[in-house]
C-alpha cells in the first residue's frame, strides 16, 4: 500500500506538467488555426519549455517557423523528427514537411529524396506523391537551366578567350609598326647624318659649264698645236759646216 502511495505522488507532478503543456500546444494550435503563427510559436517554444523532447511540440514548431519563412529552422526540426519518430505515419509526415522546407528553398534534389522517404512509410499518401512529382518536375527544370547556363558561359568563355587573343595580336601588330616606324626614323637620321658630314659639291649652271666645256677645248688646241711644234723640231735635220 506505501508502494502504490510513493508511485501515485510521483505521478501527479508528471501529469501535472503533461496537462501544462498539453495546454499550451492547444493555445498554439488554435493561433496556427488563426493564421498567427507567430504567437503559435510563442505557445509550442513554452510547452517544450515544459518538456524539451516533446515530438508534438517539435513537429508543431516546426510548422509555425515554416510558415513564418523561416525555412532553415523549419528544415533542421523535421530533420531530427524523422529520425526519431517511431510510427511510420508520423515519420512519413516529417519526410513529408521536410521536402517542402527543400522544395521553398529550391533545393528540388533534396525535396526529392524527401518525398521518397516520405513514400516508403506511407505508400498511399497522394498528398506526398503529388508534391514527389512537382519537386521531379521542378528539378528538370533547374537542371535543364543549369545545363543552358553552363553552355552560355562556356560559348562567352571562348568568346572572352578569342577576344582576348585578338586584344593581344592587335597590340603586337602595333608594336610591330611602332618598332618599324622608329627603325625607320632612326635610318632616317643616320642618312641625314651621313649627307650632312659630306662634303657639298658646288652645283654650276649651264653657262658655266658651257664655258669649262670651251675652255677645255681651247686648252686641248693649245696642247695639240705645242705637240705639232714639238714634232717639227724633231724632224727637222741639222747639218755642220766642219770639214771632215
Amino acid at each position: 500500500m506505501k508502494k502504490l502511495l510513493i508511485i501515485l505522488l510521483l505521478l501527479f507532478p508528471l501529469i501535472g506538467f503533461a496537462q501544462k503543456e498539453a495546454k499550451l500546444i492547444r493555445k498554439g494550435n488554435k493561433s496556427f488555426e488563426e493564421g498567427d503563427y507567430k504567437n503559435a510559436e510563442v505557445n509550442y517554444r513554452k510547452s517544450l519549455e515544459v518538456n524539451n523532447k516533446s515530438l508534438k511540440g517539435n513537429f508543431n514548431l516546426g510548422g509555425a517557423l515554416y510558415n513564418q519563412k523561416d525555412f532553415e529552422g523549419s528544415k533542421k526540426i523535421f530533420e531530427e523528427l524523422s529520425k526519431q519518430f517511431e510510427d511510420k505515419n508520423e515519420r512519413a509526415d516529417a519526410f513529408h514537411n521536410l521536402g517542402n522546407t527543400f522544395m521553398s528553398k529550391e533545393k528540388y534534389k533534396e525535396s526529392v529524396e524527401a518525398f521518397k522517404n516520405a513514400l516508403r512509410n506511407n505508400p498511399k499518401d497522394e498528398e506526398t506523391r503529388y508534391n514527389l512529382e512537382y519537386a521531379k518536375q521542378k528539378l528538370k527544370e533547374q537542371e535543364e537551366q543549369q545545363q543552358d547556363k553552363d553552355q552560355n558561359k562556356d560559348q562567352n568563355k571562348d568568346q572572352q578567350d578569342k577576344k582576348d587573343q585578338q586584344d593581344q595580336q592587335d597590340k603586337k601588330d602595333q608594336q610591330d609598326q611602332k618598332n618599324e616606324q622608329q627603325n625607320k626614323d632612326q635610318q632616317q637620321n643616320q642618312d641625314q647624318k651621313q649627307q650632312q658630314q659630306q662634303p657639298q659639291q658646288r652645283q654650276i649652271s649651264k653657262q658655266d659649264a658651257e664655258r669649262m666645256l670651251e675652255a677645255l677645248k681651247n686648252d686641248e688646241k693649245k696642247t695639240i698645236e705645242k705637240l705639232k711644234k714639238l714634232k717639227a723640231k724633231s724632224a727637222k735635220v741639222t747639218t755642220s759646216e766642219k770639214d771632215w
